[in-house]
């Protein structure tokens, strides 16, 4: 069975491919920078990554996490209100990985050293515009969904190209 993430960041949708049918198609959230690889521009990182790591497996929908850990928090309003300025990774998170030398992988562009995610999000951000500080930000719900479909090694291919566009997969 061949399993594929593909991320279109033109649609800012997310697809989860299990043997070419599509499993998966739900609205995401890009970097508000747009796309790029160099560490510190807060860019969404293009090219072909793999899920390096599964972070959250027994978290509560809603539960905060800081440096990959939960902080014994679940999300609220009044939280947010407390942390105005907190870049909120809710639920799960899965950790990318980029797999091509010298444009997503080592040196100043490495997407694993930039901490670069697809995760969850407080439900009242919105969907389908770019809005992140570079990493895939999803409803908690989708990302639980994903999340319990994905092992880690799985490719995932992020792209500014549109879905229907399939010569890029």
């Amino acid at each position: 069975m061949k399993s594929l993430i593909v991320i279109s960041i033109k649609d800012q949708r997310l697809q989860l491919r299990i043997d070419n049918a599509i499993e998966m198609d739900v609205a995401i959230s890009s970097a508000k920078n747009g796309p790029g690889e160099q560490a510190g521009s807060e860019c969404t990182p293009r090219g072909w990554h793999q899920v390096r790591a599964k972070i959250g497996d027994k978290a509560a929908a809603n539960a905060v996490f800081v440096g990959r850990r939960e902080t014994g928090e679940i999300y609220s309003e009044n939280l947010r209100r407390e942390h105005p300025d907190r870049d909120w990774i809710l639920t799960r998170i899965l950790w990318l990985s980029g797999l091509e030398p010298g444009k997503n992988r080592l040196g100043v562009v490495d997407t694993m050293r930039r901490y670069i995610y697809l995760h969850g999000c407080p439900d009242d951000d919105d969907m389908g515009i770019p809005s992140s500080h570079g990493c895939i930000k999803m409803r908690n719900s989708d990302v639980i969904a994903l999340y319990d479909k994905v092992t880690p090694g799985m490719k995932v291919n992020i792209s500014e190209n549109a879905l229907s566009d399939k010569t890029w997969i």
